[in-house]
């Protein structure tokens, strides 16, 4: 048996459940449109057509999703180690460990002397 067979039916599925999903929202689902649906959802707060300041949103915004960022590219640079950890050498520890501090303070160093972490 090819081992690729597995993968192909898993792909299968999650496109035939994606298209099943979008094929039921629109049959089943409601078709008004409406002021409402058209403007960008602003969790609770009415949105405004321009930012605050003449129109520059806040650094601490680009700030929040760069530490998002930072953070999801540790976690993505983890599993590799994570999944050969018995198979690898101090070296690999150390570099592992080099990185995660080198990623994680230099950008926490960057967004604290940017003001990031202040939320008034």
């Amino acid at each position: 048996m090819n081992p690729y067979i597995p993968l192909g039916i898993l792909l299968a599925l999650g496109f035939g459940f994606a298209l099943l999903s979008v094929g039921t929202s629109l049959v089943v689902g409601p078709a008004r449109a409406n002021v409402a649906k058209a403007q960008a959802y602003e969790c609770g707060i009415q949105p405004t057509p321009q930012a605050p300041e003449g129109g520059r949103f806040p650094v601490k915004y680009y700030l929040t999703a760069m530490l998002f960022v930072i953070f999801d590219i540790e976690a993505l640079f983890l599993y590799p180690f994570a999944v050969a950890f018995d198979q690898l050498g101090l070296f690999t520890l150390m570099a592992v460990v080099l990185f995660l501090l080198n990623s994680f303070f230099v950008a926490d160093a960057y967004v604290w002397r940017r003001g990031g972490f202040e939320w008034d």
